[in-house]
């Protein structure tokens, strides 16, 4: 086997293994920063509506408290204001949403689905007092991110304890059989955002595809590059001197020394070849005579 061969077959198994090394570390860390970046996105989903329903109950329910006595303004109630705000997201954004999802709540439109429900029980039950996890959705894998709702402000019972104790004008806006019987420190929902995961990892398998095929390339031109080299530096002067060995071995002892025009191993070898061939010549000679 030629040495050009056996350097090749060399390279490529050291190019298969930093291939696959690279792939393997490269592939963690982007698949770990899409990871990363789906859960921050969920957070300031999250943080929005937090800021939103902060500032409905300090700025805009005391403005509206004299309203409740003639006509109920669900503009007032903060997880009104957090999931209207955050609806306008989700039109220009639907794979962005958030809701606050109840066990039992006044609207029917804020009743928990199965998932959510089971979200609330373990809330409820104490295992967590957040979660993180992923369900499949039409239009692809999606994060949730969720907190519990935990009555600990006695004001909400105001509305929410007995149907008798609720202002009249919410009974008159949506009835007295959802959303009463809630109790202080109890958990009655949860606050859930849902970011999209196929945009981050996508993007992630991109960059990966990208790298890899730039690693790949790289690699490549190095090997034709140290290919040409080798062929210059070392196979086609180490060819040369062994035509000169073979030549001189079959009895050549006429044929001219080899011009190695560099200051290395090469040029000594060849040296060392003349040498030889002319104590060979001398020798030749000290026998004939």
């Amino acid at each position: 086997m030629k040495l050009l061969v056996k350097f090749n077959l060399v390279f490529l198994v050291l190019f298969s293994l930093a291939i696959a090394a690279c792939g393997l570390v490269s592939w963690e860390m982007l698949h770990a920063n899409a990871e990363a970046e789906i859960a921050e996105n969920a957070r300031l989903l999250m943080a929005n509506a937090l800021a939103v329903r902060t500032y409905t109950n300090k700025e805009i329910k005391p403005l509206l408290d004299t309203q409740i006595k003639y006509t109920f303004l669900p503009q007032s109630v903060p997880s009104y204001s957090a999931t209207t705000v955050l609806g306008f997201l989700h039109d220009k954004y639907p794979d962005y949403f958030y809701r606050e999802p109840m066990l039992n709540p006044t609207s029917p439109k804020d009743r928990a689905v199965d998932w959510e429900a089971d979200v609330i029980n373990q809330f409820r039950n104490g295992k967590a007092k957040e979660m993180f996890g992923e369900r499949d959705t039409p239009s692809g894998k999606s994060l949730f991110f969720a907190r519990p709702m935990t009555i600990t402000d006695p004001g909400c019972l105001l509305c929410h304890s007995t149907p008798d104790a609720a202002p009249q004008t919410m009974i008159e806006k949506y009835g007295s059989s959802n959303g009463f019987g809630w109790n202080l420190n109890e958990t009655v929902g949860a606050q859930v955002v849902s970011v999209p995961a196929d945009v981050p990892l996508a993007r992630a398998r991109k960059t990966f595809e990208t790298f890899m095929a730039s690693l790949a390339g790289v690699l490549i031109v190095i090997g034709v590059i140290l290919n040409l080299l080798l062929w210059l530096m070392f196979i086609r002067p180490v060819t040369r001197i062994s035509a000169l060995a073979d030549r001189v071995s079959m009895g050549e002892l006429d044929a001219p020394d080899l011009q190695i025009n560099t200051r290395d191993e090469m040029h000594t070898l060849a040296e060392s070849l003349a040498r030889m061939r002319k104590s060979m010549v001398q020798a030749m000679k000290m026998l004939e005579s």
